[in-house]
């Protein structure tokens, strides 16, 4: 079962390469972020002919994520808990039966949080995360597969970025941004890409702007965390580069992890 993320950065902007990726790439699960539509107006018609499930949380005009699926999830939760206030639509949970049980696959996207002196949006990124540390303890403690995929906004270290000093004050890269993602490794969650290689300049995003693309001036922000249950059944990692040369990118490109669950 190949399971993929990729924050895709308005899906009806790219309604045309999302089909050719989902007709070349074949994932059977895909997490969405930055769908920037609301839940009527996404683009559901197109993605369905291709045989494809979709659940949305949507909101209109930014944010928003979705699960693509060729199976039928069995249960469906939306919005990260722990914030009854927060309105942003960063979190789903699809829940689908496998040979032997339960598997849980989360979309999200974590806040970005810059600039970091912001008097809400830093504080806003380290409380979703100690929100999403809090939902992972909640759901390991299930002992099923949980993968936990989407665009963290994080660069957990140095080697995962172009140029450290470049980055040392942005939101995505400071000590307290990645403590928070180290403790939540800490519960015994598994970064994908990590757990096969420990190759250097293995990016996810590159900026539209100053030849970021063509310098390969990038940052490893999506990240697959996997539970030991998960873990188990992991076979391998790639991150699909070449999505990026096509006409009208994403930013971001897909992030994806071959597992050996089978539909029950």
């Amino acid at each position: 079962m190949k399971i993929a993320t990729w924050n895709i950065n308005g899906v009806k902007a790219r309604i045309a390469n999302l089909c050719e990726w989902l007709k070349s790439s074949a994932p059977d699960i895909v997490c969405l972020q930055e769908i920037k539509s609301e839940d009527a107006g996404f683009p559901r018609l197109e993605i369905e002919a291709l045989g494809y499930h979709v659940e949305t949380h949507g909101q209109k005009g930014f944010n928003g994520v979705a699960l693509l699926s060729k199976m039928k999830p069995d249960e469906v939760n939306r919005g990260l808990p722990g914030d009854d206030g927060d309105e942003q639509a960063r979190f789903i949970e699809g829940v689908f039966s496998v040979k032997g049980g339960a598997l849980r696959v989360c979309s999200l996207y974590l806040p970005n949080g810059n600039p970091p002196d912001d008097p809400v949006k830093y504080p806003y990124k380290l409380a979703w995360m100690e929100r999403l540390k809090a939902f992972a303890e909640d759901r390991l403690a299930l002992e099923e597969p949980l993968i936990l995929a989407g665009d963290y906004n994080v660069i957990p270290e140095p080697y995962d970025c172009h140029d450290p000093l470049a980055w040392a004050g942005d939101a995505l890269f400071l000590p307290q941004t990645r403590e928070a993602f180290r403790r939540l490794e800490h519960l015994g969650l598994v970064d994908a890409v990590r757990a096969t290689t420990d190759e250097t300049k293995l990016y996810s995003f590159w900026d539209y702007q100053g030849g970021a693309w063509q310098k390969n001036n990038g940052i490893r922000i999506d990240h697959l965390l996997l539970s030991p249950e998960a873990t188990d059944r992991f076979r391998a990692a790639q991150i699909e580069k070449h999505v990026r040369t096509w006409e009208k990118p994403s930013d971001h490109v897909p992030v994806a992890g071959w597992f050996d669950f089978e539909a029950a």
